[in-house]
């Protein structure tokens, strides 16, 4: 009798802890989307030569930043992709991902964009690939002066 009500206690109380770890990860998860809430939304437009590109970027409640790029380079097929990164200071960090080719291989590009003003600056860095990722080298510095793209603030189509 005392192994059963012994099993019967601790079923119950495994029960409830499973309960509570349900809740936590629920709260968790709102607390996620809580974050990820888009509180403003800019768009800029690149041009250089015959190359044009669009960038619209999100900044969410959480700081982060997440947004598109459409990437219209002479000579090469029209690139569309995702851009998700953060800014430290004026310099925005991020990855730009996008598909390509009829295999549609996916590429992650590290860019660092200076804010100056209304613009933001595409830099030059140097990238180093290790282990199948590619980054932005942190002792090398990024070059925002001779560049070919210049972002100016647009108004975003759809608004």
């Amino acid at each position: 009798m005392k192994k059963l009500v012994l099993s019967c206690l601790i079923l119950s109380l495994s029960g409830l802890q499973s309960c509570k770890n349900d809740e936590k990860q629920k709260e968790i998860e709102a607390a996620k989307a809580e974050g990820e809430k888009v509180v403003s939304t800019q768009c800029y437009k690149a041009i250089y030569e015959d190359d044009t590109i669009d960038l619209n970027l999100n900044t969410l409640k959480n700081g982060k930043i997440s947004g598109n790029m459409s990437m219209k380079v002479s000579g090469a097929a029209e690139r569309i992709g995702e851009i998700k990164g953060e800014f430290h200071g004026d310099t925005l960090f991020a990855d730009y991902t996008f598909t390509e080719g009829a295999n549609k291989k996916t590429f992650k590009n590290p860019m660092a964009f200076l804010k100056k003003d209304k613009q933001l600056i595409l830099g030059n860095g140097t990238m180093q690939t290790t282990m199948g990722v590619t980054y932005l080298v942190k002792d090398k510095p990024i070059d925002f002066e001779r560049v070919k793209y210049k972002f100016d603030s647009i108004d975003c189509a759809g608004k």
